[in-house]
């Protein structure tokens, strides 16, 4: 299977790789500076950049300022999509709506510590 690279800007890189390492079970793969990080969950590599003047994916650029939230946003598939919800909000985690239920399987959308959007997601069996 190949990589899929998904880019979010975040606000804190730190807080963000705390969340993701700690609630969604990313590895690190590299965090060579504070306003970018690298981690993987299978097929998926997501790189964290912060809003910077430093050269990266968070470069201020005459088209603007990246800046995180909206509502594209990655999906992880989960066996138990009910006992992970319980789990992220025992530790607190804020989501955008409970779960729903749709033809080919059940969703929650929660936000990661700078208003990026994660889709858990579980197949109808």
């Amino acid at each position: 299977m190949s990589t899929v690279n998904v880019r979010y800007i975040v606000d804190d890189v730190d807080a963000a790789f705390e969340f993701y390492t700690t609630r969604l079970g990313f590895e690190v793969r590299m965090h060579p500076a504070p306003q970018f990080a690298i981690l993987a969950r299978d097929a998926l590599q997501l790189l964290l950049s912060a809003p910077s003047g430093a050269a990266g994916g968070g470069q201020v650029t005459e088209a603007g300022t990246p800046t995180p939230g909206g509502w594209n946003r990655i999906s992880l598939v989960v066996d138990d999509l009910a006992g992970e919800v319980a789990a992220l909000r025992a530790a607190r985690v804020h989501f955008r709506t409970d779960i729903i239920n749709g033809v080919g399987g059940d969703q929650i959308l929660l936000d990661d510590p700078s208003g990026n959007p994660v889709e858990l997601f579980q197949y109808r069996g």
